[in-house]
């Protein structure tokens, strides 16, 4: 049986263990997207906690393309010297780190950007407009984008790339016959809303190598319950399939729309019972079944027995969280100590709240808790 906390392969990165930090919008970028001192620290403090594997935020390759306020770029080389000083502090923490390519598409926020934002058609399966459809040049741009963004991205010590293709941003838009309603080489048929995804993983690898490892986010289902026409497990299948074909280095399987996909989004609320852990372990066992790809796992996973089980039974190979490391950073090394309670995450989403106020990302019930244990640490003296 593999050991969650046994060193693992992706391709030709060798990692800590089986943990991963999925890709989590931390809010605390510079206004032009560089990084900062306080977001390289928390790349670092991730590493020392003990995840195998950092997944940064996702990270804009184009300024048309931010999902929001000090999101991190990848835009500009001036972008390059920052992250180089982000890599070389998980590195000498014993961590390996991946930078996640991002363009937000439709969802960019144009109050930000202060350009349109774009997507694949201009107005989705029920008609309501989007945004701007793109033209072949704008497609054309994107895709060299993701390479040269890839490209700084090894330049600046990262150990990896990961391609975001999941949660209703742009590739995902492509992929989705809701949002993807062209005609041309860009949709209708099944392979023609593939062919941006694929065309990308040809840039990023032209631009790394064949040996550097190029994973892929990507959805397992968009659950967009009221769409007559939804991206689903068989369209996940079948990309997945392709990009195996091609060379893609593993996949990260997720689920559900930022906006569209109500209750069944990316980050569900609510606490989670073990024997419910993990959202998309179904998708999973199909992925696993047809595909040899390294696959890792994100959703709801918040107890060491179901990590443990996963890995065991062959459902995935790595573990992904996101929620969990904002609550706990060093939650890997306290389960390798020996402490097995679950995850102190409640899943209530109230991290959200600092960062759609500026502030950055963090856990509002344990800053609470940290400030009431110090008024009454106070009191007592």
């Amino acid at each position: 049986m593999a050991d969650v906390f046994d060193t693992a392969q992706i391709g030709s990165l060798t990692v800590p263990n089986r943990f991963v930090r999925s890709a989590t919008y931390e809010g605390i970028a510079a206004p032009d997207g560089a990084t900062t001192h306080g977001l390289n620290a928390m790349m670092r403090h991730l590493a020392t906690g003990g995840v195998g594997l950092i997944i940064t935020g996702h990270a804009f390759v184009h300024p048309q393309g931010r999902a929001g306020g000090r999101q991190l770029g990848i835009h500009d080389d001036a972008m390059i010297p920052g992250l180089k000083e982000m890599t070389d502090g998980v590195h000498e923490a014993g961590g390996t780190i991946c930078l996640q390519l991002a363009h937000a598409g439709l969802h960019a926020l144009t109050s930000v950007t202060g350009q349109p934002a774009l997507g694949p058609s201009s107005h989705d399966e029920k008609g309501t407009e989007r945004g701007t459809a793109m033209t072949e040049a704008d497609i054309a741009e994107v895709v060299r984008c993701f390479g040269e963004g890839a490209a700084r991205a090894k330049a600046a010590g990262f150990d990896a790339v990961q391609i975001h293709a999941a949660h209703g941003y742009l590739l995902s838009q492509f992929l989705s016959p809701f949002f993807n309603r062209r005609q041309d080489a860009w949709g209708g048929s099944r392979e023609g809303r593939e062919r941006i995804v694929m065309d990308v993983y040809a840039a990023v690898r032209e631009a790394v190598g064949p040996d550097y490892p190029v994973l892929i986010k990507i959805n397992a289902h968009d659950y967009m319950m009221a769409a007559k026409e939804c991206y689903e497990d068989d369209d996940m299948l079948h990309v997945c399939g392709r990009l195996q074909e091609a060379g893609i280095t593993a996949v990260e399987l997720s689920g559900g729309t930022i906006y569209d996909s109500g209750k069944y989004g990316p980050s569900r609320m609510g606490m989670i019972r073990e024997a419910r852990e993990g959202y998309f372990r179904a998708p999973a066992q199909r992925f696993k079944e047809q595909l040899s790809l390294p696959l890792i796992l994100v959703g709801g996973i918040r107890s060491l027995e179901r990590a443990e089980h996963f890995v065991d039974t062959g459902l995935c190979d790595f573990i992904s969280m996101c929620r969990p490391f904002i609550c706990e950073p060093d939650l890997v090394n306290r389960w390798k100590s020996g402490n097995r309670e679950k995850s102190a995450c409640f899943s209530d989403n109230m991290c959200r709240r600092p960062l759609m106020e500026g502030e950055g990302v963090y856990c509002v019930l344990k800053k609470k808790r940290n400030r009431n244990a110090r008024e009454n640490a106070e009191e007592v003296s």
